[in-house]
């Protein structure tokens, strides 16, 4: 726990563990967060939609379950928050629009069940941008949350709010979603471990969507402990939702304690350093030498395909999008944050040809990072070129570049959407004026327990991680 000692200084792991010991009841732990939230989330805004009241009774109704003997898992009576693109029966999902801001699901999303399944309890839906489509955190409706290592500073989006949550002690576990970096780059931002799971792995059903092809479904939490226990709820199959992988049920904590060694771990040899921030290359390459020391061998792997990965997920996530909102930007356009309506719009001029190319350069470059994993066990890198850009900045300077920074924060995270292989976001240090540093590791497709193993093991060696704002 906390140095404090308050409830909401524990991971999830850490958490679960007093519940199931009934050293503290789901009541005290669910009462300890909406007191925090109470406390922080006015100047913070990571919420939409608070749901103190039914996670109370949540929470009550765990415990009369846990004393009956009814202990359904490590998240029975833990809070969780959803990003509001989850539908929730009976609370309304935004999806961060004012389109959707009377929408009230009449059913739970796939993932959302089964965190209730497991005796989680919900407590808000956290921020988002509308329709997950930018990667700062701007919302022109709901406002951007501010971050909580720097209120000036991005916390990066769209899963914003989540990580907002995780980040500031307001919730040990999140929801967000990942199309072209919408887990790993908030985490990064804010300090925290996401994964993006493997493409399929997880349910999309009842997400509300922004491109087929890419949307991915993960956790968001403080550790890799957490996300593997949150991922082991969350996999598995699911017919409502066709691009559901048909995977059973893994425990994703077996064998977390593995370790790395005798692992091999690739680092590419370019377009990734091409704009990179001496701060973040150095905090990565201190965390490559710390797997170095735990046994792992680190050696560059050279993809030149990956060079294609900003073009071919513009153009596959613009048309699919298009294809998705694009009906209720002709009907309802002006009601559109305008940034997010000009996005959606360029998926207009993808012509049917130019999409096709885009998936055929899709299949090679896949292909391309496969192999360089069949030479490797891992692929990292820095999850983002830089710490958290000033929240109204339209671009910045990296290594004396300037470039956007809409395009500089999807930068890396694109090349795991576009091959659709898992890869987690994790804290590996602080820039020079105090924001979190950030690195990923990306592994096979559904090979997520080891990309989660040999971040466990890399936080077992560092406290990164263990970093907590005042109070939290």
């Amino acid at each position: 726990m906390s140095s404090d000692g308050t409830l909401t200084g524990g991971t999830l792991a850490e958490l679960s563990a007093r519940i199931r010991r009934r050293e503290v009841s789901a009541t005290e732990v669910v009462q300890a967060f909406i007191e925090r939230t109470d406390e922080l989330e006015p100047a913070l805004g990571a919420y939409i939609t608070r749901m103190s009241g039914e996670a109370l009774a949540g929470a009550r109704a765990a415990d009369a379950e846990i004393a009956a003997g009814k202990y359904r898992g490590p998240l029975h009576g833990v809070p969780v928050a959803v990003k509001d693109i989850y539908w929730t029966e009976g609370v309304r999902t935004t999806s961060g629009s004012v389109i959707d801001a009377d929408f009230v699901p009449e059913r739970d999303a796939t993932a959302v069940r089964r965190l209730r399944e497991a005796g989680a309890v919900v407590i808000g839906k956290t921020s988002t941008v509308e329709f997950a489509f930018d990667p700062t955190g701007r919302n022109a409706h709901y406002g951007m949350p501010k971050n909580p290592w720097g209120p000036d500073r991005m916390p990066g989006g769209s899963s914003s709010g989540s990580a907002v949550a995780v980040a500031s002690g307001m919730v040990p576990l999140a929801l967000g979603t990942d199309t072209g970096g919408s887990i790993r780059i908030p985490a990064a931002l804010c300090g925290i471990t996401g994964i993006k799971p493997t493409f399929g792995l997880v349910s999309r059903s009842g997400i509300t969507p922004l491109a087929y092809s890419l949307d991915t479904a993960g956790p968001m939490a403080r550790t890799a402990e957490d996300a593997a226990i949150a991922l082991s709820v969350l996999a598995g199959h699911d017919p409502s939702d066709p691009a559901s992988a048909m995977t059973s049920a893994v425990d994703y904590t077996r064998g977390l304690d593995g370790g790395v060694r005798g692992v091999r771990i690739g680092v590419l040899s370019e377009y990734v350093w091409e704009l990179m921030d001496p701060q973040v290359e150095a905090a990565f390459r201190k965390a490559m030498s710390v797997f170095e020391d735990l046994g792992a061998s680190v050696e560059e792997v050279s993809v030149p395909e990956v060079e294609w990965t900003a073009v071919v997920s513009a153009a596959i996530t613009t048309a699919e999008a298009a294809a998705v909102h694009g009906d209720r930007v002709l009907a309802e356009g002006e009601r559109f944050d305008p940034a997010v309506r000009r996005r959606i719009e360029s998926g207009f001029f993808v012509s049917a040809a130019a999409y096709v190319r885009a998936q055929r350069a899709r299949v090679l470059l896949t292909r391309r990072m496969s192999e360089a994993l069949e030479r490797v066990d891992l692929i990292a890198m820095p999850t983002v070129p830089m710490p958290a850009p000033l929240r109204e900045a339209e671009s910045t300077v990296i290594g004396g570049v300037e470039t956007p920074v809409r395009e500089a924060l999807l930068r890396i995270t694109r090349i795991f959407n576009v091959t659709r292989m898992p890869a987690v976001s994790l804290p590996c240090g602080f820039s020079d004026d105090g924001l979190p540093v950030a690195f990923q590791i990306g592994g096979r497709a559904f090979d997520d327990a080891a990309v989660l193993r040999a971040a466990h093991a890399y936080q077992g060696a560092t406290d990164w991680h263990t970093r907590r704002l005042p109070g939290a």
